[in-house]
């Protein structure tokens, strides 16, 4: 819950944290990305080795180190001495120790309910951890909303005092449950390998969406395009190096299994698909439709939190109960349906115009979030059934690895889309809004030179370009303009009014891959067969069928005494 907490109230606060410390968006739009992005990088970079190093030497000792070194990079983060530049490098660097901790939560705490839990009552765990998850969110999106209003800083207090009960709780009460194999050694060449091609490839992803040169994107730098090769090569020579060493950190035997192949890729299919929407509809609240509606960019923070609580509650409602239902029926149909109402649910989010009905809205992101809690839980679950005990740690890694892997580079591919449409039709929304009130002579030519990405966070962040841009330009082009229409251009509600429908172009684009993708998904987890546990034969399986029947026969014996004393009475 602490490491979900973190990742959307940064999100949420990001406003007030770039006011706090003094940075320009159109000029540090690279602190931006490194804020947003660097938390979720180095945790799915370390996810997998730190999921087999728990294998090794115990996973509920390596959860509770995880937990004390996350409480120490909240508060690194709460007492961030400087502003500018060097106050954005240490916020960054400092969200690398959360991610450090952060990736022993991660990699450790599906593999501890799943040692913990029997077959017939994992799903039923894994779904209420899937919950904690999302309540995480829920609190994120508003404790970060409303903490923003008062000090940035107390974003990241506010979890210190979780953390540090959270340290003390896990190391008293959590027990060693795995049995921990003796002689097994660390996979050093594996680790270098996966490592160094996970994070050149994360990083050359995100400065992908950096302007270079005269583009609108990086992909034309020669440091993107060497990082992208060189980080495909680091990663298709990771599974030869697996295949010959004693103690591989990636147990690729496991993907033999049918299960466990095609729930990981619907996994990180789903992570695809999903990944950046949230962020986008975020945006979308409060670069345009709250500004639209009177809100001042002060108080967008708490109110997008409050307006985007229906996707948490409808992923809360079902994660659980889908859980549940999957330890009696299996995955396969729960997860499929929720990918397929997911894909449905972007395709009518396609369909609003930036000025939306909000309760149509909340529809729309309610069924999304009973999509995704429906496939959530139940895919897990079938998941860490299908593997050895033994491998708990390293599947739980090598699981959300693909996640938040997924997630990232969905994010990517999205900001990506977006990005490129807006790069071909933004200046033209841009002088047709000029030109209506007032200011014909600020033709397109005049909004070319303004990085879409820059325009994309400065609407985010509650701020207008037009002060910046006008003092640019030359006095032949401003000096014609009244002073009402200087006003009107630089005031709150223009450059979002302007902003909005190249907004929304792009993003229906983007959203139309991201329905794709999860129509996709869920064919993959059409294909992933029965239900099945590992050790679980069929006649143990009867067994303890025949068991669960036997309990809730006790069950309806029991309400049935009840009704009958009650009829009595």
């Amino acid at each position: 819950m602490l490491a979900a907490i973190d990742l959307n109230i940064v999100l949420i606060a990001l406003p007030s944290i770039f006011r706090g410390i003094q940075i320009n968006p159109l000029t540090s739009f690279t602190y931006l990305l490194w804020i947003l992005f660097g938390y979720s990088i180095v945790t799915a970079t370390l996810l997998v080795s730190f999921g087999r190093i728990s294998d090794i030497f115990g996973r509920v000792r390596l959860y509770n180190l995880g937990f004390g070194i996350y409480t120490m990079g909240s508060i690194l983060l709460y007492l961030t001495p400087n502003t500018g530049d060097i106050g954005a490098l240490e916020l960054i660097l400092f969200r690398v120790v959360q991610g450090i901790g952060g990736a022993f939560l991660f990699s450790n705490s599906a593999a501890i309910l799943t040692d913990a839990f029997p077959p017939s009552e994992r799903g039923k765990a894994l779904g209420l951890n899937q919950v904690a998850v999302l309540a995480g969110s829920i609190l994120g999106l508003v404790v970060g909303g409303v903490l923003a209003t008062y000090d940035w800083r107390y974003v990241f207090l506010v979890s210190v005092p979780f953390g540090i009960f959270g340290t003390a709780w896990a190391h008293f009460k959590l027990k060693e449950l795995a049995t921990i194999k003796k002689g097994q050694k660390i996979d050093l060449f594996g680790n270098v390998t996966f490592g160094s091609g996970l994070i050149i490839l994360l990083i050359s992803l995100t400065y992908g969406l950096v302007p270079y040169g005269t583009s609108t994107m990086g992909w034309s730098n020669p440091y993107v395009i060497a990082g992208l090769v060189s980080s495909l090569a680091l990663l298709t020579a990771f599974p030869f190096i697996e295949m010959r060493v004693q103690d591989p950190m990636f147990r690729l035997e496991l993907f033999k299994r049918r299960i466990f192949a095609a729930g990981n890729f619907a996994d990180f299919l789903a992570a695809l698909a999903r990944g950046g929407v949230t962020l986008m509809l975020i945006i979308l609240l409060q670069a345009v439709w709250l500004p639209l509606h009177g809100i001042n960019y002060q108080d967008t923070p708490f109110w997008a939190g409050i307006y985007i609580i229906p996707f948490s509650l409808g992923f809360v409602f079902m994660g659980p109960l889908s859980g549940y239902l999957s330890d009696r029926y299996g995955a396969r149909g729960f997860s499929t349906l929720g990918m397929i109402i997911t894909g449905s649910a972007f395709l009518l989010l396609s369909t609003l115009p930036y000025d939306f009905y909000y309760p149509s809205f909340a529809i729309m992101i309610f069924a999304m979030g009973i999509g995704m809690g429906m496939f959530s839980s139940p895919n897990i679950t079938s998941i860490m059934n299908s593997v050895p005990p033994q491998n708990r740690g390293a599947a739980a890694g090598m699981r959300t690895t693909l996640l938040n892997t997924g997630t990232t580079i969905g994010t990517s591919i999205l900001f990506t889309i977006v990005t490129l449409v807006l790069s071909s039709n933004l200046a033209g929304y841009l002088a047709s809004a000029a030109s209506s009130v007032g200011a014909p002579q600020l033709g397109a030519s005049v909004f070319q030179h303004i990085p879409p990405t820059s325009a994309l966070f400065a609407a985010f962040l509650g701020y207008n370009p037009m002060q910046t841009i006008l003092s640019s330009l030359p006095h032949s082009l401003t000096g014609s303009l009244s002073a009402g229409t200087v006003a009107t251009l630089t005031g709150k509600s223009w450059f979002p009014n302007a902003f909005a429908p190249a907004f929304m172009s792009s993003l229906r684009t983007a959203i139309y891959l991201n329905a794709t993708l999860a129509f996709i998904a869920a064919i993959a987890s059409v294909v992933r067969g029965k239900r099945y546990v590992y050790g679980l034969e069929p006649e143990e399986e009867k067994e303890e069928l025949t068991q669960t029947k036997k309990e809730i026969q006790k069950v309806n014996d029991s309400i049935s005494y009840v009704h009958s004393i009650n009829a009595t009475l």
